[in-house]
Formats: structure tokens, sequence, C-alpha cells
């Protein structure tokens, strides 16, 4: 069988935009807009979400921030055929959203 691979976005808290790497990252954040985390992995976003929360190969802003998956987000993505798909949904998804004023990281 081969291997699937999905793209996941993470619903951060809203403190994560006092951090200043974060907030230059984001210079068109709209004032009290959600943040988000968006990675890519051959885990399903519930495994992945659950590692970063451990701490596993974790992005510390997930980690630190992370408040919940948001399916409504990527769901209708997955699941994507190629490593290569999945990098480049991740991609598409996080300026997607940040070009709606969203605060986003990608992983």
């Amino acid at each position: 069988m081969p291997r699937r691979f999905f793209v996941y976005v993470i619903e951060l808290e809203t403190a994560v935009g006092q951090v200043r790497k974060f907030r230059k990252a984001n210079p068109d954040m709209k004032a009290g807009a959600f943040c988000f985390y968006v990675g890519s992995s051959f885990q399903t976003p519930d495994n992945r979400f659950d590692q970063h929360k451990q701490g596993y190969k974790s992005n510390r802003y997930a980690q630190k921030f992370g408040l919940k998956l948001r399916p409504d987000l990527f769901e209708r993505y997955n699941p994507i055929p190629s490593r290569k798909d999945a990098l480049e949904l991740e991609v598409y998804l996080a300026e997607r959203l940040r070009g709606e004023g969203f605060g986003v990281w990608q992983g």
C-alpha cells in the first residue's frame, strides 16, 4: 500500500501573536485574528497534533500554544498521494490563511 500524506492546521492561542518572531512573519495579521500552525506529515493529523503537544519533532509554537486541530480548514485535502503534493498544499494553505489576515506559522 502506498504511503499517504496529510496537511493539518492547528489553532494557536492568540497569545502567540505577542511573540516578536511570529508577529514579524505576519505583518498583515488583523487585530484579534485567529492564529494557526500549518504542517504536513505522513502521520494522521490527530497523531501529529499529539506529537507536537508531547514535544516529539515539535514546532515550538504548536507545542506551547496549540489548542486544537481545525479540520474545517484542511480535511477536504486529505489524504494526499505524495510528499511533494503535501508540501505544496501546506504552502498554499498557509499563504491563503495569511492572505485572509490570520496569523500563520508554517512547518
